[in-house]
């Protein structure tokens, strides 16, 4: 099969995210980065694409110059998706002008700044019949798939607890107003959006309890906290999870929790047993019983399900990370703009799904309720 090709807005010198979508993008042989507007900065926009071996004329000054651009190629010369690795506040507007403009988006999540413009980019996908991705990573791990899939199955019974945590600890000091850039626009209303903690890595969280667990929150009762004094956005959540069917759940999510890397851990019980699973030890999936010990699977190993084995790519033992999951959703992605609709990836739903999450914590933690709705109109 022939290669796609892939544009970028977003992702120059420096940036983090961009590199991490470059290398997940490549490693499957399915994408070839061919365009790009990596950066407002032109000269940091030039040197990235130099780097990466661009023709200049494809490196863009913006994206809209770009899009317009690339629309002029012929069909088997332009690009067929964009990967949008902007601060939040851009991922709206720029991955509508490349729906409306007939391109595929692969976009970084958190899907937009607000429910409207989320649903803005679902009716644009709608319109434009492109495939919309989101990229929630941790869901393309194999052990992700392998304790959805148990649990789909009902391996656990009926489900009672979900609990989800999300631990960092580099922004514990004021790191976002002594120049570091990554911390600085997560930390700033105007390119973050409406949460800091909260959109960054609380809709990782909440995405991956919704995702396993097969099941949607229909309301929370939440805490939202900024710690570090003078900063602008939320630093910490604490939130209570009510499911529809009754299941019930926790979600912690922190940035200031003082030596943590990035400790993602999920936890599913039903009637009859339960799973763990931790992004420190991604390769592990450990299943609880009530009648019997403890079982542990492993990536590539023994016992694991027919439907895991098309996201693992080494033999057990060989640790598979980060980068590989991010590849199974860009895999996913190419599958579908080709047609094979072979694999799953996060998309309008997932970002419609986390946005009002979002939203309904801000409400909920701003005022005097206990519980407030994730569903649009019913706290009014």
């Amino acid at each position: 099969m022939s290669r796609l090709r892939l544009g970028m807005a977003g992702g120059g010198e420096g940036a983090f995210i961009g590199a991490v979508h470059r290398m997940a993008a490549a490693l499957d042989g399915d994408w070839d980065l061919v365009a790009g507007a990596f950066s407002t900065d032109g000269g940091r926009n030039t040197r990235t694409g130099a780097l990466l071996g661009l023709d200049p004329q494809r490196v863009y000054p913006t994206i809209d110059a770009l899009i317009a651009h690339e629309s002029t190629l012929p069909a088997d010369q332009r690009i067929e998706a964009l990967a949008v690795v902007t601060p939040n506040h851009l991922h709206a507007p720029m991955a509508i002008a490349a729906l409306e403009a007939g391109f595929h988006v692969f976009c970084e999540k958190p899907m937009a700044m607000s429910v409207v413009e989320a649903e803005a980019i679902a009716a644009a996908a709608k319109a434009s019949g492109r495939h919309f991705a989101l990229a929630f990573t941790y869901s393309g791990f194999p052990m992700i798939e392998e304790a959805r899939a148990r649990v789909e199955r009902g391996d656990f019974g009926a489900i009672r607890l979900v609990q989800v945590e999300y631990l960092q600890g580099w922004l514990s000091q004021s790191i976002d107003t002594d120049g570091n850039k990554q911390a600085e626009w997560r930390t700033d209303p105007a390119r973050a959006g409406l949460g800091g903690c909260l959109g960054d890595i609380g809709t990782h969280a909440f995405q991956l309890a919704e995702h396993v667990s097969g099941l949607s929150v229909h309301s929370v009762s939440a805490d939202l906290t900024t710690h570090v004094e003078g900063r602008r956005l939320d630093d910490d959540v604490s939130a209570l999870l009510r499911f529809e069917g009754g299941a019930r759940g926790t979600l912690k999510a922190s940035q200031i929790a003082a030596g943590e890397e990035n400790g993602l851990r999920l936890r599913i019980h039903g009637e009859r047993g339960g799973l763990e699973w931790s992004q420190m030890e991604p390769n592990t999936l450990t299943l609880r019983w009530l009648d019997r010990p403890a079982e542990i699977v492993r990536t590539g190993g023994p016992g694991m399900l027919d439907a895991t084995a098309p996201l693992v790519r080494t033999p057990a033992g060989h640790p598979e990370g980060y980068i590989e999951a991010f590849a199974n959703l860009y895999r996913a992605f190419a599958s579908a703009i080709r047609g094979d609709g072979k694999g799953w990836f996060p998309g309008v739903t997932d970002g419609l799904r986390t946005m009002r999450f979002i939203e309904a914590v801000i409400a909920n933690a701003g005022a005097d309720r206990k519980w407030t709705s994730i569903n649009p109109g019913e706290n009014e």
